[in-house]
């Protein structure tokens, strides 16, 4: 266990960073996919998985905020893959006057995160509600696809999105401290930067899962929001704790209400 598991990041200063903002509304210049697109993007997903178990690889927000039932989930790891705050949005957690960062999957190293397997019943239902959660265009329906996840018990492939994004609006290898001075004052009408970054990392460390990265950049971020408001560091008032971590299974049953539970295996 780490000398010091307290987040530098918390509840009070992501707070500093929330304020009201007006939703810009779609960009014209993308039209979004039509129900017929999203239904037959859906379909050839399911069909290519064919009768093998249809896994989903969580790596952020899919962790905390799922929008699908499932029926078993497993601690996963993608190699060749990393976590990366590259997209640059104007909308949700950003806006015109002050864009904000998504997190993708980038090329390179490896990516803890939790596999989970859908039910056989309603199946291509579900993986469409996870498609229009994830992606609004053409364009960004080209970043879902088919990853290889190593777990206990086996490989498995699972869909993931946001995967290796190209073209305008991508900014690769932005360093730690860039990303924190954005992370820090971008939010949207979705909320802020620094809660999704704040929600990730509890989740993750709730599940024994830590990105060094990630954990590095709370603290860049919480040290830049205290510097924004001329706080005195540390920040006034306790850490937050993050839940304690404890041995278990690595894999898992989950409600309909998709709560998993929280013990996972150690790194």
């Amino acid at each position: 266990m780490m000398a010091d598991d307290r987040m530098s990041l918390t509840p009070q200063l992501v707070a500093l960073c929330e304020r009201p903002e007006a939703d810009p509304g779609r960009d014209r210049n993308s039209p979004p996919l039509t129900d017929a697109e999203f239904e037959t993007l859906a379909k050839q997903f399911d069909d290519d998985c064919g009768p093998e178990p249809f896994w989903v690889f969580a790596y952020g927000s899919l962790i905390w905020k799922p929008v699908f039932n499932a029926v078993e989930f497993r601690r996963a790891t993608a190699f060749g893959w990393h976590r990366s705050f590259c997209l640059e949005m104007t909308r949700w957690r950003g806006s015109p006057a002050q864009p904000g960062l998504m997190m993708a999957l980038a090329r390179g190293g490896c990516c803890d995160g939790l596999a989970y397997r859908l039910p056989q019943e309603d199946r291509q239902a579900q993986i469409e509600r996870i498609i229009r959660r994830e992606v609004d265009t053409g364009d960004d329906a080209t970043t879902l696809r088919w990853v290889p996840l190593q777990t206990v018990h086996g490989p498995v492939r699972a869909l993931a999105s946001w995967v290796g994004p190209v073209g305008g609006g991508v900014l690769h290898k932005l360093p730690l401290e860039t990303v924190a001075k954005t992370m820090a004052r971008a939010c949207g009408h979705g909320g802020s930067c620094a809660d999704y970054l704040y929600q990730t990392v509890i989740h993750l460390e709730a599940h024994s899962i830590r990105d060094k990265n990630l954990w590095r950049l709370q603290e860049l971020v919480a040290d830049e929001i205290r510097s924004i408001h001329g706080l005195n560091h540390p920040a006034a008032g306790p850490k937050e704790e993050p839940q304690r971590r404890r041995p278990s299974n690595v894999t898992g049953s989950v409600t309909p209400t998709f709560k998993p539970p929280a013990p996972i295996c150690r790194l």
